[in-house]
C-alpha cells in the first residue's frame, strides 16, 4: 500500500507526504500546488471550473513500447493523487537546457499570438499537447485542441496560425531526446494502490476490482470518482472538504473496450478521448455528441463511468445512450447486473445503483437493418458549453414507411434524462411524414416540466424540444 505520491517534475522525482506537507491535502488541485511553488507561476487560475484553460498543463504517461504519451488537462480539476506515477509538464519546462524556446513558443511570438498574456501559458500547453500528438494537423484538429482555451484579447487567428506553423516536426523536440531518462524515472516510482489518510480526509485509489468493492463496502458514504471533472467543482467552487474518496480511475478491470459483432462494451474508467476512435463507424450519434462535449482537456480526463455516475439531468451523453438502447453494468460483491439506461435514472441525481455497487461499464448494441440514431445539442455556443437541452433519437420504419419503433430521449427537460413517451406513442404505427410529426410536436410538452435558468427559459426549452423532433424528421426523411 502506497501512502505518499511521487511524480516527475522538472526532470526529477517529486514526492509528497500529505501528513508532512501540511499545506497540501488529497484534494489540493495540481493548479494550487503549482501556484504554491516559487518556480511554477506560469499556470493561471481563470475560472477554477475547466472553462477557460488558463491552468492547462500536460501529463505524460508510459504507453506502448515504453514511449511516453502526452495529454492536456485542466489542472484546476486534477487532484494531486491523480498525478502519482506520471510526468507533470508545465510551461516552464518547454524551454530546453540551452535556453531555446520550444517550437510552439517560437510560433506564438512570430504570429503575434499573445497580448495581455494571462491565457498564453494555457494556450502554449494545449499547442504542446497537439505538437506531441499530431503532425501537420488539419484546421479541424487545431480548432478542437484549442476549444478548451479562452482568449479575450488576442483573437484566435494568430494562435491557430502558430499551431499550423509549429506542429510539423513529427513530434520531435527535447522531450523526445529525454524520453528514455524520463521513462526510467517513471518506472522507478512504486506501483500499486494508494491509501492516503490525513486528519480530515481519506483518499483511496485501488488498482483492482476486488479492493475497489471492498472499499465500497467499508466506506459506503465515500465519494466515488472516476475522472473527477464534476466532483472537483465541489472543492474548487463550493469549498467542500470531501472526507472520504474512492478513486476508481486506475482499476484495471474497469479500463477496457470490447468490440463485439453486435455490441460495444466500454469500461467505466475509459476516458471519453480513449473511446472516440471506437465510435466513429458504428455509433456516429454518440461520436458526434462527444465532438461537442467539453474540451480536449476535459475529455482526456472524464470517463463514461464518471459521466453516468453524476446522474446530471443536463448531461449530454445519457440521452444518446437511451436512444441506442444501451445498458449500464453494475458490479458488487454479489456479481454483475445490467440495467437499461431508460430505467437507470430514477430522479434528480438518483439512480438504480445500490450502495454496495459501482458502475463497471456500459454496453451499447449495434443497430442495423436501417435503424437510424441521431443526437442533438442546443447550447449558447458550439464548443465547451453546458447544453440547454439535448436529444438522443432512434427510429425504425417498416417497408411501407410506417414507424415500427421510436425513441425520443431528452436531457435538460426534466429532473432526469427522460423519454417523450406521449409523442412516441402517437407516432408509432403512423407514416413517418411531416404532418404526423407536426401533430406530435405539441405532445412533447405533456411529458416535461422544464425549469427556467441562466441557460434558457422553460418556454424556450419546450419550443426547442418540439423543434428537435421536427429536425429529426427533416434529417431522416430522405433516408427512407
Amino acid at each position: 500500500m502506497i501512502r505518499e505520491i511521487s511524480f516527475v517534475l522538472d526532470g526529477k522525482i517529486e514526492t509528497i507526504d500529505f501528513n508532512k506537507d501540511s499545506w497540501l491535502s488529497p484534494t489540493t488541485t495540481v493548479l494550487n500546488y503549482l501556484r504554491g511553488l516559487p518556480t511554477h507561476k506560469g499556470v493561471k487560475e481563470g475560472c477554477a471550473e475547466g472553462d477557460c484553460g488558463a491552468c492547462t498543463v500536460v501529463v505524460g504517461e508510459i504507453g506502448r513500447n515504453d514511449s511516453i504519451t502526452y495529454k492536456s488537462v485542466d489542472s484546476c480539476l486534477f487532484f494531486l493523487p491523480m498525478i502519482h506515477g506520471k510526468q507533470l509538464v508545465t510551461v516552464e519546462n518547454l524551454r530546453d537546457s540551452s535556453g531555446e524556446l520550444h517550437a510552439v513558443q517560437d510560433a506564438m511570438i512570430e504570429t503575434g499570438g499573445s497580448q495581455c498574456g494571462f491565457c498564453t501559458p494555457g494556450f502554449i500547453m494545449s499547442l504542446f499537447a497537439l505538437y506531441k500528438n499530431e503532425n501537420h494537423p488539419t484546421r479541424a484538429r487545431i480548432d478542437d485542441s484549442l476549444t478548451g482555451n479562452l482568449c479575450r484579447c488576442t483573437g484566435y487567428r494568430p494562435i491557430v496560425e502558430a499551431a499550423a506553423r509549429s506542429c510539423v516536426h513529427d513530434h520531435v523536440d527535447h522531450f523526445t531526446l529525454a524520453e528514455k531518462e524520463i521513462t526510467g524515472l517513471l518506472k522507478s516510482i512504486p506501483k500499486g494502490p494508494l491509501e492516503i489518510e490525513t486528519k480530515s480526509q481519506k483518499y483511496f485509489r485501488p488498482d483492482n476490482i476486488s479492493d475497489a468493492l471492498s472499499l465500497r463496502l467499508k466506506y459506503p458514504d465515500a465519494v466515488l470518482i472516476c475522472g473527477g471533472t464534476d466532483v472537483a467543482l465541489r472543492v474548487t467552487k463550493k469549498h467542500e472538504i470531501l472526507k472520504e474518496i474512492i478513486d476508481l480511475s486506475c482499476v484495471d478491470e474497469l479500463h477496457y473496450v470490447a468490440d463485439a459483432q453486435d455490441s460495444l462494451s466500454i469500461g467505466s474508467a475509459v476516458t471519453l478521448s480513449e473511446a472516440v476512435p471506437y465510435l466513429e463507424q458504428d455509433f456516429a450519434a454518440l461520436h458526434d455528441m462527444l465532438a461537442v462535449f467539453g474540451s480536449q482537456q476535459i475529455r482526456n480526463v472524464a470517463t463514461f463511468g464518471g459521466n453516468v455516475g453524476t446522474a446530471s439531468p443536463i448531461s449530454d451523453i445519457p440521452p444518446v445512450l437511451v436512444a441506442y438502447g444501451a445498458k449500464v453494468i453494475l458490479q458488487s460483491r454479489d456479481g454483475k447486473r445490467e440495467i437499461p439506461f431508460d430505467e437507470y435514472f430514477l430522479g434528480y441525481r438518483k439512480t438504480a445503483k445500490r450502495d454496495a455497487e459501482i458502475i463497471a461499464g456500459i454496453t451499447i448494441p449495434k443497430w442495423k437493418n436501417g435503424t437510424i440514431v441521431r443526437s442533438y445539442k442546443v447550447s449558447k455556443r458550439k464548443d465547451l458549453d453546458i447544453s440547454t437541452l439535448s436529444g438522443g433519437f432512434r427510429i425504425d420504419l417498416s417497408k411501407d414507411g410506417r414507424v415500427d419503433s421510436l425513441v425520443l430521449a431528452y436531457g435538460g427537460m426534466a429532473e432526469k434524462t427522460k423519454r417523450a413517451t406521449s409523442a412516441e406513442n402517437f407516432i408509432k404505427g403512423k407514416r413517418w411524414a411531416r404532418d404526423t410529426v407536426e401533430h406530435a410536436m405539441p405532445l412533447v410538452d405533456k411529458d416535461f416540466t422544464p425549469i427556467s435558468d441562466a441557460r434558457g427559459s422553460a418556454e424556450f426549452r419546450k419550443v426547442a424540444a418540439r423543434n428537435l423532433l421536427l429536425k429529426f424528421w427533416a434529417d431522416t426523411s430522405n433516408d427512407y
